[in-house]
């Protein structure tokens, strides 16, 4: 019995060691993001948490010592303990392919008066009155929208322009000397090249039909039948500044999402010219001017899963990523996926993003049967109103997401926590509530952009 209280009390010596430096070194981290509240959150656990373990300890109090012994260990069992996770929390395929024609950025774009805007609203009549409410706003980019920014929006404009520039190499002539790699020389070339290249994350996965829309929907080749003549497809990630995105919806976001749509774009362009040069047909798929839908592709190449938000949540990163997709027919070494259920189930019971989201777009529902499909759906229409009521294309979910904080040991541990212990699910949305605010607001923009 001695010896178990020594064990105690030595244990909480430890605790009250590992609780200081773990809220001190968490108070650091919340200082250096600027989180003055969530610093002094810290900083008071920091202090009072150790306090009893300390006291056992120091004061040899043996029964105390022996209950809080007991309590860490059985909590820590808690933690660990392999509570069933659903597997079902969202569906795996879409039973139909999607008309690009059906797309915001699509109907967008339709000129008021010319043909194709009067046979889309003939088909969908329904869509013109929800339709009819964006184009009453000051629009993406305007002068007139709430966060105007005339050197920031000349920014984003200059990004996007570029990104036009490269519509004419998305495609090309193929080397007709096919040269002879091995699958698995390909990979393990390509994926630490693409990283050379400025992606993030990269990986393969085989086409399948529902991958691919069904009909253009923008650019000259609206309304063309898309025909499917690659087999396999490399998805890859792009990381968006954490500081540019915490700003949003202020013009930070527009300026970052289309620098990252160009940075995507540049490496897409590079990686399916590298492809065609080897004797490969390739084609890059890059904002405008897409084929595929390339956040399915990127979830089944491995990289995330479509949260409630509607868009890749990545294990790292959250959804503070934009999507690259090179689609192929070399025959790509490929593996199946494995679902990420626990960023599903985290979704499930968040929800922070369609509290703060400030057109109510997102459901705070439990994913429903649509189409066929269980999953979440966002209210795209609303969602695109107030894009051009504010003039960038918001990004509040992207920067409130739990997993989009930065990459460092704290926000890694949270995430490990998230990944492997389903009770740590439960309580990592509310601690992120506690230290950021359930709600929180906008941070300022960057100094050189004000």
């Amino acid at each position: 019995m001695a010896y178990l209280f020594n064990l105690s009390t030595l244990f909480c010596f430890i605790c009250s060691l590992a609780f200081l430096v773990i809220f001190l070194y968490s108070t650091y981290i919340f200082y250096i993001e600027n989180e003055k509240k969530a610093a002094l959150i810290a900083l008071l656990i920091s202090t009072l948490l150790p306090i009893p373990y300390f006291v056992a300890w120091y004061y040899n109090y043996n029964i105390l010592a022996l209950i809080l012994f007991a309590d860490i260990i059985l909590t820590g069992l808690l933690f660990i303990y392999p509570f069933k996770t659903s597997d079902t929390i969202c569906d795996e395929t879409p039973l139909n392919k999607v008309d690009e024609r059906d797309v915001m950025f699509s109907r967008n774009e339709l000129e008021v008066g010319s043909e194709n805007y009067k046979t889309y609203y003939k088909q969908h009549p329904e869509k013109k009155v929800l339709d009819d409410a964006f184009r009453r706003e000051a629009g993406l980019g305007s002068e007139k929208a709430i966060f105007n920014h005339t050197l920031a929006f000349a920014a984003a404009h200059a990004s996007f322009f570029t990104v036009g520039q490269f519509k004419k190499v998305v495609d090309g002539q193929v080397n007709p000397e096919k040269k002879k790699i091995s699958s698995k020389d390909m990979g393990i070339f390509l994926k630490p090249w693409a990283k050379k290249l400025g992606a993030l994350d990269v990986d393969f996965c085989k086409l399948k039909d529902y991958h691919w829309y069904s009909y253009k929907g923008r650019g000259n080749e609206y309304g063309d039948i898309i025909n499917n003549p690659h087999s396999y497809a490399i998805a890859f990630t792009v990381e968006m500044t954490e500081g540019m995105v915490k700003a949003a919806p202020q013009s930070s976001i527009i300026m970052e999402s289309a620098q990252q749509y160009l940075d995507s774009g540049r490496v897409a362009i590079q990686i399916a010219e590298f492809l065609r040069h080897l004797g490969y047909s390739a084609r890059a798929h890059i904002d405008g001017n897409y084929q595929v839908i390339c956040p399915l592709v990127a979830r089944d190449a491995g990289l995330g899963e479509i949260g409630r938000m509607g868009l890749l949540m990545t294990p790292k990163q959250g959804p503070r990523v934009r999507v690259g997709v090179v689609t192929t027919d070399f025959p790509l070494e490929t593996r199946d996926r494995k679902k990420l259920n626990y960023m599903l189930d985290f979704c499930l019971h968040c929800k922070k993003c369609a509290e703060v989201c400030p057109s109510k777009s997102i459901s705070l529902e439990d994913p429903k049967m649509i189409d066929g499909v269980k999953r979440w759906q966002i209210n795209s229409e609303s969602c695109f109103t107030y894009w051009c009521k504010a003039g960038t294309d918001c990004g509040r979910c992207l920067a409130t997401c739990p997993f989009s904080h930065p990459d460092n040991l704290l926000h890694n541990a949270i995430r490990f926590g998230i990944k492997y212990s389903p009770l740590f699910r439960r309580i990592a949305a509310p601690l992120d509530n506690l230290f950021y605010g359930r709600k929180p607001k906008p941070k300022k923009l960057p100094k050189w952009i004000r």
